[in-house]
């Protein structure tokens, strides 16, 4: 199985976000879980989609416990 890597240009078009949220993400600690090799952040994509299922919402609101 071939393991692809996106770049951060290529995942902040993918989530339609800035290269600086990208960046901030990873300086907070949240977000995708990314590699750092020779320099190089890279996010592969079977963590990208790992996530992205994680994600999905079906309100903004939360349950009150009665």
């Amino acid at each position: 199985m071939e393991i692809i890597h996106f770049n951060q240009r290529v995942l902040a078009k993918r989530w339609d976000v800035s290269e600086a949220t990208l960046e901030r993400w990873r300086t907070e600690g949240i977000g995708q879980k990314y590699l750092k090799l020779c320099g190089r952040v890279l996010y592969r994509l079977v963590d990208i989609k790992e996530y992205e299922s994680a994600c999905p919402m079906s309100s903004t609101s939360k349950a009150v416990a009665v």
